[in-house]
């Protein structure tokens, strides 16, 4: 039996086969499968090839494993699996070198909206981690509050302006972006700014359109990954889109997240002439879910914190880990899951992201930018005692060596910043209640 195997950094690590059975299936999905069987399949034969190469006193190599596994999934006529995992494998090799992805792609942000997020810092001295510890200790706290506010507020004045030049044109506006960008907040404000243009904005909450957890995807820890398009019934979406336009009534399920099964139907609906589908997700953009309504019937906006705030080192904070820390307020106090399990379970969050959201921001109208330049503090005071522990606990733990990266990165943040507790000065409005608590809004 193979026992260890052989990481790339040399370090000799237990062999665990369900590794292999996850990537399989992972790359499966990518492209339509499901099949666990299958996966299962295809790890037997790359075990019985490993076992037939074995020689005492040595392990395969990850890089042996990998190159086994395509092998595997070719001979057994699994091409166009073989070809996603190909590409992850060769995907996940750039990322290492530190060279440009071909997918993943965090870098197509307008050049202006970058310019205009760091244009309002510089104006707003709030630019370095240290600024945002001086508002604080000079009292000017309160005010950062109230500009970083009104600068959002602006942003979505901006998108409502621009939805409202195509009304009369647009069937479907998607509100998109990753995960706790603030698309739910940002998706009432802009309904309530279009009231008075008599539009009705009719939700489609594509959450119901959620496979069964049998058909997704599980790793070694057991954690789903359902934060991929493919975990939803997208065929059913685009089919109930299309009947929607065209004034036909649909049954929308109702998906059980207690079960993890969809039971039934939630409701009936049916649009009136003037009524525009509205669709907050994170894959609202994925072409696969859309992708049947004309692009001229289409509104895509599309949401990211996107903060131009350095650290003592002149690093850029990165806007994921500032939506994880929102994330995780979020879960701990509305979902009942712990922030430990939020940053455990953030690298299926990201690589979703990298591959299937980030890479469509190309093709939005708007983008609305969401970071808050006083929000660091507020959750410092939220989670900062935390960090400490996770750092110790997912030490040499190779199973959670992306969370113990996060950890160590998002505990320097805090080290430059004194924590916030008083949340009483933050409106009952913000985009933040939508994380923290206490908003006038109901989600």
């Amino acid at each position: 039996m193979i026992e260890k195997i052989v990481k790339r950094d040399g370090r000799v690590v237990p062999f665990n086969r369900e590794k292999i059975t996850f990537a399989v299936l992972q790359a499966a999905v990518a492209v339509g499968g499901r099949d666990r069987n299958e996966a299962e399949r295809v790890t037997d034969d790359v075990i019985e090839m490993l076992e037939a190469r074995k020689k005492d006193g040595t392990y395969p190599t990850v890089e042996e494993v990998q190159d086994l596994v395509e092998k595997a999934l070719i001979e057994r006529g699994h091409a166009k699996t073989a070809k996603a995992y190909i590409l992850y494998r060769y995907e996940h090799a750039l990322k290492r070198e530190g060279k440009k992805s071909l997918t993943y792609s965090s870098e197509n942000i307008p050049y202006r909206k970058l310019w205009e997020a760091l244009s309002w810092s510089v104006d707003h001295d709030c630019v370095m981690l240290s600024q945002v510890k001086d508002a604080i200790e000079k009292g000017r706290y309160p005010e950062l509050i109230e500009e970083s506010e009104a600068f959002y507020e602006s942003e979505v004045d901006e998108a409502a302006r621009r939805i409202r030049a195509r009304l009369g044109e647009i069937k479907v506006a998607i509100i998109a972006g990753p995960s706790s960008s603030g698309k739910t907040t940002t998706t009432i404000k802009i309904t309530e700014r279009l009231k008075d243009d008599r539009v009705r904005f009719v939700p489609l909450n594509v959450d119901n359109y959620f496979l069964d957890l049998d058909y997704q995807p599980k790793d070694i820890t057991g954690d789903y990954d359902y934060e991929t398009p493919q975990a939803l019934d997208l065929p059913l979406i685009r089919k109930h889109l299309s009947m929607l336009i065209e004034g036909k009534e649909v049954e929308i399920p109702y998906y059980n997240f207690k079960t993890g099964k969809r039971e039934g139907v939630l409701k009936r609906l049916k649009l009136e002439e003037k009524d525009i589908i509205l669709i907050d997700s994170l894959h609202g953009m994925f072409p696969e879910m859309t992708g049947e309504i004309p692009e001229e019937k289409k509104f895509k906006l599309y949401i990211e914190t996107l903060s131009q705030v350095k650290d003592r080192e002149h690093r850029f904070v990165r806007w994921a880990d500032i939506r994880m820390l929102r994330r995780m307020v979020r879960d701990m106090q509305f979902r009942n899951y712990s922030p430990e399990k939020t940053i455990a379970h953030w690298h299926l969050v990201r690589r979703s992201e990298l591959r299937y959201i980030i890479s469509k921001l190309r093709d939005a109208h708007v983008i609305v930018n969401s970071y808050l330049a006083y929000e660091l503090p507020v959750m410092k005071a939220r989670l900062g005692s935390l960090f400490p522990g996770f750092i110790e606990k997912f030490e040499g733990d190779t199973e959670r060596e992306d969370a113990y990266e996060r950890a160590l990165r998002v505990k320097k943040i805090f080290d430059e910043i004194p924590a916030w507790e008083d949340e009483s000065i933050i409106p009952e409005n913000s985009l933040l209640r939508e994380f923290i608590g206490g908003s006038s809004y109901e989600y």
